[in-house]
């Protein structure tokens, strides 16, 4: 019975009838629906609703334990709690009911009241019952809306009097109030994992993106240091080669001006070559240690693209978006799956950036012993004006180093990475080598 009808029905027979008997019986009863429906909806826990709905399930029918099985991914019940009317948790090798019961009432989806478990033969008692001496079994199924997600059951060695419309009604109605109540915990509880999980990612995308960016900047930083460092030192080299000519072809100018002012030159251009040489050293190390270490795990590059969609997807700036894939007929191939899902990542979220109800197409394909990766959105496309640097190091001409920490990944994996020219959007293809 549905909690409205159960109400309802109260209702008409307090106006048609003074209160008492089997009136006064079902206000009770109402009373204490809503007090076990205001209970277990006061937590959108998982674990704690199945435990309220279990022992407000125990105390309502005067059952010794009580038990929950739901339907799992794999459309499979399963055991999720147990408990007596101690309160005491009853383990899963101990979850000794009748299956046959259980069963009955998920699959057909009515409630099954037996009283006189041992005796009753309309029932067939099953091998459990007769095992675990049951008297009296209650068993209704959780559906919430037209979905069945599982039995809520409880049952006792001693006999109860259960063949009373009061008590059958007002389990079924318990029944029907947790199956909404579990379903919430449910959907928050998914709620919960799909945030934690994507918070998780999020973390090691930011983490790995902020190594890749350091390792390229630092490389950057690196080459442009050994250049300057290399030119300094040359020059000064140069310098102190002039100094020490000088002194030689012109001795007596030098005695008649101050010989001391001329080794103090030379000694202070000497100290300026070994500085520049301790920053050439610091220059090499700073490249040295930029570089990444490659983890060619490879695998199968179109899984790679399915699983980075899947996992972006639920994010905000990719809400409108609509991904479209074209995937061809890749070898298994060595490349860092991590590095390449960053690089995916980067190239979709400018897509999404530059218009946030984009079309993304991913196409992939094998051509001359190469991994061919496009990644094409019908968005503005990129302005001319920075068309020739776009790949460069962050400047004042160029604010994003998106582009930049891409093909860096990609000069590690010795590919290429480049924009194809298109009327409309943006098309960036990527070339790795097999």
């Amino acid at each position: 019975m549905k909690f409205s009808d159960f109400k309802k029905s109260i209702d008409d027979k307090s106006v048609n009838e003074e209160m008492h008997g089997e009136s006064e019986i079902r206000i009770k009863n109402l009373e204490l629906i809503l007090n076990i429906v205001k209970t277990i909806n006061s937590t959108l826990l998982l674990d704690d609703v199945l435990e309220l709905v279990l022992k407000n399930a125990i105390n309502l029918t005067n059952s010794e334990r009580g038990f929950i099985v739901l339907k799992n991914p794999a459309e499979e019940l399963e055991y999720k709690l147990g408990i007596d009317k101690e309160n005491v948790l009853v383990p899963e090798e101990q979850f000794n009911v009748s299956s046959t019961v259980v069963h009955d009432v998920f699959y057909t989806g009515q409630s099954k009241f037996i009283e006189s478990a041992l005796s009753d033969t309309n029932n067939d008692p099953s091998k459990s019952i007769i095992r675990l001496e049951l008297q009296t079994i209650l068993c209704s199924p959780l559906i919430t809306g037209d979905k069945k997600i599982g039995v809520i059951y409880v049952d006792s060695r001693h006999l109860n009097k259960i063949r009373v419309r009061e008590i059958t009604d007002t389990f079924e109605i318990l029944a029907g109030q947790a199956a909404t109540a579990i379903r919430n915990a449910q959907l928050y509880n998914g709620q919960i994992t799909a945030y934690n999980a994507l918070q998780e990612a999020n973390t090691q995308l930011i983490s790995a993106e902020r190594k890749v960016l350091k390792s390229s900047i630092d490389a950057e930083i690196g080459q442009s240091l050994q250049g300057l460092v290399h030119l300094a030192l040359l020059e000064t080299e140069s310098l102190l080669r002039t100094i020490e000519k000088f002194q030689k072809e012109h001795n007596e100018i030098i005695k008649q001006i101050d010989p001391i002012f001329f080794d103090r030159l030379k000694l202070k251009t000497k100290v300026s070559v070994d500085s520049i040489r301790s920053i050439q050293k610091y220059a090499q190390a700073l490249m040295e240690t930029a570089i990444m270490e490659l983890d060619m795990n490879g695998g199968d590059i179109n899984k790679i693209i399915q699983s980075v969609i899947r996992y972006i997807s639920p994010m905000k700036k990719f809400g409108r978006i609509t991904f479209k894939t074209e995937f061809g007929t890749l070898p298994q191939c060595h490349f860092d799956s991590e590095q390449i899902q960053h690089l995916l990542v980067h190239l979709f979220s400018n897509s999404a950036k530059a218009k946030n109800d984009s079309t993304i197409l991913v196409k992939t394909s094998f051509e001359n012993g190469n991994l061919v990766i496009s990644v094409t959105d019908n968005g503005p496309g990129i302005p001319e004006s920075v068309m020739t640097n776009i790949f460069d190091i962050p400047s004042s001409k160029k604010s994003g180093y998106g582009l930049f920490v891409c093909k860096s990944i990609i000069d590690r994996h010795n590919g290429s990475i480049k924009v194809l020219r298109q009327e409309t959007g943006t098309s960036i293809q990527f070339l790795i080598p097999a």
